[in-house]
């Protein structure tokens, strides 16, 4: 396994700072959505799993040199923005078992977190297309 360079050391710390701040935000602010539910899932235990979730990237991708790790990364960073931008802008209402999360406002938790996601996907797709052409050269010989 080859070992990671400067640059892709750089782009993994932003990645897991992302994350970091995306799993405080959604851990620290899920209690104020548990009457945001279905009979099925809060909006709270929704925001414990984008927590969760975030974390766990964060650790695969430090221990764990691959361009799969990475698209794990931006999956879970490019998920939270959509979600986020998505609730903001359109009042979906209750899709499937999710709560209607409708929440047409910003506060600085929630711009922290937009914000860090938004980066550390960036980031993340950066390593994953590197990762992936570093891939296609060693296979080409």
């Amino acid at each position: 396994m080859e070992r990671r360079s400067g640059f892709e050391w750089v782009l993994v710390a932003v990645v897991v700072a992302g994350l970091a701040v995306d799993a405080y935000v959604h851990l620290h602010l899920a209690g104020d959505y548990a009457l945001v539910r279905t009979r099925f899932i809060s909006q709270a235990a929704l925001f414990r799993i984008e927590g969760a979730a975030a974390l766990v990237a964060a650790v695969l991708l430090i221990a764990w040199r691959s361009w799969i790790s990475a698209a794990i990364a931006f999956a879970v960073a490019a998920g939270g923005v959509v979600a986020v931008v998505l609730y903001y802008s359109v009042d979906p209402g209750r899709l499937g078992p999710l709560p209607d999360m409708y929440e047409p406002v910003w506060y600085a938790e929630k711009t922290w977190s937009v914000y860090a996601e938004a980066v550390a996907a960036v980031a993340a797709l950066v390593l994953v297309v590197t990762g992936l052409r570093r891939r296609a050269a060693t296979a080409a010989g």
